[in-house]
């Protein structure tokens, strides 16, 4: 069973000599908001606490007024929401998959910025594409239901692209599936490991929230350091195998 305080000790050690480029990656990860994964919950909390009150102004409104004009903002809203999920979907899903590789692989030695760009290989790209939308697909269908089982199935599928950064082309239901084999019994204690940073954020939002962006190496170096642990119990209980995460030497890159 891994212990919360080695790996976060093991993630400073890492960040002792690779902080500035830990940092750069974070906040391409921040700009894709792959942050700590607190503050979306907030948001969708918050989101729903003024759904009653929207409600009932609308009522209010001038249609007859409004109407072609709301109609025109609606659209353009709607092609520049379609563009966002496009553009995340295609560049912000592999960009996601090469910044958590770095931080794996920085756990593992392999300090090199080159692998944010690991996705994009043409034998890698569509697989991890697949892989990350139909995560998230997942992950959509289970909030849609409520929000506790939403976020315990975030938990469980947290490690998707942590695998893909070891197997792009694992396959997209064998990559959940391993996901949520590996974090069977630790969901708790993830959440347990992310409430562990909330003083840090908490000092790093009075410094007029900025500060919490030098938070987020430490919080992605702790990640990737779990998720070694999580391979390490996965491989030694049979849930998968060197091989599958090529971890071994295979005819194929």
């Amino acid at each position: 069973m891994w212990d919360r305080k080695e790996i976060k000790r093991r993630a400073k050690d890492v960040l002792r000599t690779s902080y500035w480029k830990a940092f750069v990656v974070s906040l391409i990860l921040v700009l894709l908001g792959e942050g700590s994964g607190i503050p979306s919950l907030n948001e969708r909390i918050g989101s729903s606490s003024i759904r009653s009150e929207w409600s009932n102004s609308v009522h209010d409104l001038n249609w007859g007024f409004l109407g072609p004009f709301l109609i025109i903002v609606f659209f353009i809203v709607s092609i520049i929401a379609v563009l966002g999920i496009a553009f995340y979907i295609l560049v912000g899903s592999p960009l996601t998959v090469g910044s958590l590789r770095y931080f794996k692989q920085a756990a593992e030695g392999e300090v090199r910025m080159g692998n944010i760009g690991y996705a994009f290989n043409k034998e890698r790209y569509w697989a991890i594409v697949l892989t990350m939308l139909w995560r998230g697909f997942l992950n959509f269908l289970w909030f849609l239901l409520l929000i506790i089982p939403g976020i315990v199935k975030s938990y469980a599928y947290s490690q998707v692209p942590y695998i893909l950064a070891d197997n792009p082309n694992i396959g997209y239901n064998r990559a959940v599936e391993l996901s949520n084999q590996m974090t069977k019994g630790h969901k708790f204690r993830m959440f347990v490991l992310d409430l562990s940073f909330i003083g840090w954020i908490l000092l790093g939002l009075l410094a007029l929230g900025i500060g919490v962006l030098f938070v987020q190496p430490y919080i992605n170096a702790t990640k990737a350091e779990l998720y070694l642990e999580l391979r390490h119990t996965a491989l030694t209980y049979k849930m998968t195998s060197e091989y599958e995460l090529r971890l071994a030497p295979t005819r194929y890159l």
